[in-house]
This record gives structure tokens, sequence and C-alpha cells, in this order.
């Protein structure tokens, strides 16, 4: 497919169709398992064929649709083997590409948007360099120089909006597909966030903040704005081999240790330099920029649509204060501490010891000198507070997330998912001394 799609009747039917696609292999599985086929084989096939329908229809449709899978996409380390496995390559497939649009198509928006700058932009080449949720990026020359052009896709608005509208409808029935994730929420910020990552202008302003902050850095890389309008963003061109999705792939762990730190010091470490946290932690943002004989170098970071811009022009002082008291182990403080914040509404009790039990797992990144993430670390976590019959469970129905510390928890969350798909070994603890306001002390 190289267009977006753009007819609303059209696209709603594609995804409505997920769930009862879904529903309908189930059926049919379940029928092969009276037959007489193994409960595994056909479990087997049942998730690859969901994950194949699922993930091509998503990466076809672009749009909120493909911005979906990307987000889903930064989950799969928590997810149980058995459903991850089959899930894995469709799943990763999004993290880096798409189907282009016509070149001729691209060169009239581009005329259109930058008008008589658009004779300064020569040399556009026609396959596309790369392909996200509502836009593609071409390579060509600005003024003599090297720069990405990241065009939106026509139509991109409307496609995002009627996409996540019917995502919402159908989030319950997607549930099977996700076990375990709670697809509503996620959806819901999607939304909210949509007008933002629509207008190019604003992601020209951030990526700007960044870039002047970033400019010289020994670790990060942040390409400089030649120009943004509504639908047409210039940067300067960043000469990279891979994204992160490669080192998750087949990174020896030289390169997943190496780049995992990098990555993790600029997410803690963005946000008091820029006064914004980039929100946005899928593995194809961030770019590999190798030294010149190959030994793992610099990180790149792309797509500044996602930022949330914070109040305080940093992380919560608070956050970090009551990590470090859960790291002290003094739950009973921890409890005062979180009905403080909003995180236990008023007349909800939470006992300190069981969410002793909930938290310490999550705490202990935050502990130890070192650690590794893994895929393994991650489910086990996911399935502790999964559980119906577990404490933790039942701690967490009791928790409540407020709306200010929404995007920063959304955001880690993601970020501990790549660090358990890249299984880096860092020093975490170390990192949060330098970086999270509060942590310290």
């Amino acid at each position: 497919m190289t267009e977006l799609p753009r007819k609303a009747v059209r696209r709603t039917a594609r995804l409505a169709a997920l769930p009862l696609g879904y529903a309908g292999r189930q059926a049919i599985g379940l029928g092969r398992r009276i037959g007489g086929a193994p409960a595994d084989t056909v479990m087997t096939e049942l998730q690859q064929r969901t994950a194949e329908q699922l993930f091509r229809t998503l990466g076809e449709l672009k749009g909120g649709a493909m911005k979906f899978g990307q987000a889903m996409s930064i989950f799969e380390a928590a997810l149980p083997e058995e459903v991850a496995a089959p899930y894995r390559e469709q799943l990763t497939r999004l993290q880096d590409s798409a189907p282009p649009m016509p070149t001729i198509t691209v060169r009239e928006i581009i005329a259109d948007q930058l008008g008589e700058d658009a004779g300064r932009l020569t040399d556009l080449q026609g396959d596309p360099a790369a392909a996200a949720s509502i836009g593609q990026v071409h390579q060509a020359r600005w003024d003599g120089a090297d720069v990405a052009v990241k065009v939106q896709y026509p139509g991109a608005g409307d496609a995002l909006r009627n996409d996540l509208k019917q995502l919402a409808r159908v989030a319950r029935g997607l549930g099977p597909v996700f076990p375990g994730i709670d697809v509503k929420p996620l959806v819901t910020e999607l939304q909210e966030r949509a007008e933002e990552e629509l207008d190019y202008r604003l992601e020209a302003q951030a990526q700007s903040v960044f870039a002047a902050e970033y400019d010289g850095d020994p670790a990060v890389v942040v390409p400089a704005v030649r120009a943004g309008t509504e639908t047409v963003l210039v940067t300067d061109w960043l000469d990279s081999p891979a994204s992160l999705a490669q080192v998750i792939r087949d990174g020896s762990q030289a390169e997943r240790d190496h780049y995992g730190e990098k990555f993790v010091r600029f997410l803690f470490g963005a946000p008091a330099r820029t006064g914004m946290l980039h929100a946005d932690p899928h593995p194809g943002n961030f770019r590999l920029l190798p030294e010149p004989d190959g030994s793992p170098g610099r990180l790149g970071v792309l797509d500044f649509g996602a930022v949330a811009r914070l109040p305080e022009r940093g992380l919560p002082r608070t956050l970090g204060s009551l990590i470090r008291i859960a790291c002290l182990d003094d739950y009973d403080q921890l409890v005062a501490g979180l009905r403080d914040e909003g995180f236990i509404r008023e007349k909800v009790q939470v006992d300190a010891d069981k969410l002793r039990a909930y938290l310490s797992p999550f705490v202990e990144p935050a502990g130890a000198e070192t650690f590794t993430f893994s895929r393994e670390w991650m489910q086990e976590q996911f399935r502790r507070v999964n559980d119906p019959k577990g404490d933790a469970y039942s701690v967490m129905l009791r928790l409540n997330l407020p709306p200010s510390y929404l995007l920063i928890h959304r955001t880690w969350v993601g970020g501990v998912g790549v660090l358990s798909q890249l299984g880096a070994t860092i020093p975490f603890r170390e990192i949060l001394l330098e970086s999270l306001p509060g942590f310290a002390g």
C-alpha cells in the first residue's frame, strides 16, 4: 500500500475487524482441539496468525493505527514468552519501517508548505529513509548541507483522530491479543497528545531546544532544525547505520550495555537540561553512531513530536524522594508520602507490608550498583501484578496515578521495556543519583 487510506468507513471497518478476527480464529482453534490437534500447536498458530493480521493492518493503515502498534511494541518484553515469541518479529518490524507514499506527493507537499524556501532544498531522494505513523523522512540537501525532510501523510490528521477513536471503542476486544496490558488508558493518552504531534511547528520548537542543549555533547546527538511548518520539518541529517532495534535483535552485550546506559542517561538527564521529557521511547527514535573503528559511540535522538513540557522544568522532586524512601525500606513513611501526592486516595487504606511486596521488585534496580534488565525480569513483574490471587494485584488496584504523573509513568515504563528488550546491565542507581531530583536526599 503506497498511500494513507483516508476513507473513514474503510479504516473503521478494518480496525473493527481486528478483535472479530481473533475471535474467529479462536473458534476455529477450539474446533481443531476438539478434533484432536495438540493444544500448544493450535495456540501457537493462533497467536502467529493474529500477530500477522494485527500488525500488518496497523502498519499499512499508518495514522493512529500504526502509532498504537508502535506504542504496544515497547511492551513486548513484558509479555509471557509463549505469547511474545510469535509476536516479536511483527512487533519489532513496526519500530523501523512502514510502506512509503509516492515521491510526487512528497514534492507537492514540500512545495506547498515551504513556499520560496522550497528552492533551498535540492537532491531530494525518492525513496524514504524512514517512515513512521503520521509521516516519512527523505534525505536531501538544504543550502548544500545534508538534511532530513519529514513530510506528513495527506489526511494524517483525520486518520489519526478517527483511528484512535475506533481503537478506543474496540480496546476491550484487543485485550486477548495483549493479555494483562490495559489497552484503553494507552489509547486515551494517544488521543490526548494527537493534536500536538500533528503540528510539526511544535516539534520544531521542542527539537530546537534539545539540539541547542546537546550541541557538542559527548554522549548524545540531536539534529539541529533548519525549517518547520505545520506538516514539513527539515533537520540536519544524522548519518546512522541503524537504531536501537538492531541492537535488540542481534547486538553484542557490550553494545547492549553501552547504548542502554546512554539511553537511560538521556531519559533521566534531559528534563533538567531542557525542561522537557522526551516521551516516545520506542527504539526507532534512538540511532546508533559508532566510532570510526566500529566500536559503540554516541546515541542519536530523533522525533520530538511527543514531549512533556514539565511545569517544574524538570522531573518532580517528590518522585525522586518517594523512590529514595522505598529504597530505605521505610514503607510506613512511603504510604504517607504516596497519600500526600495523591497516589493513595482519601479513605483508601494500603497496608505497608503489602505495599513493600508490591513495590520492592520495581525498586530493586534503584538500590543496586548495577542492574541487569531482562525479559525474564520484566515478565516476572508483569506476572506478579496481574495475578488476581496475589497481594501485588490487590495493592495495584488501590493505587491511583495522578494526571500530572501519567506521561512520566508511561515514558518510564516504556523505557524499562526497551532496557529489558536490550538485556542491558547499567549503573542505574548512579544515574538516578546524578539525574533524578530528590533521590539523593
